[in-house]
């Protein structure tokens, strides 16, 4: 993790889609539930999960900006119905 708080991600992550990841993020969340992983080896899965996660909040971040810009710039994220 950066200084500042922010997660850094590799490079490697970086080449995937956002499919792949998230993909990738899901199985090591279904595997760390398991628990039948060593504790090792949960410290890196976890660390890699937690680059993932960025990552793909990083894409649904562009990809709403990218939504938006494409909307005139005039529209802005609204919430659904609250009913």
């Amino acid at each position: 993790m950066a200084e500042d708080g922010h997660i850094e991600i590799s490079e490697d992550i970086r080449e995937l889609s956002f499919e792949a990841a998230l993909a990738e993020l899901e199985t090591i969340v279904d595997r760390l539930e398991r628990g039948d992983v060593a504790l090792e080896a949960s410290i890196e899965i976890y660390q890699r999960g937690s680059q993932l996660r960025a990552y793909c909040n990083e894409k649904l971040r562009d990809a709403q900006m990218r939504i938006e810009k494409i909307s005139d710039g005039g529209a802005s994220a609204q919430p659904l119905d609250e009913e």
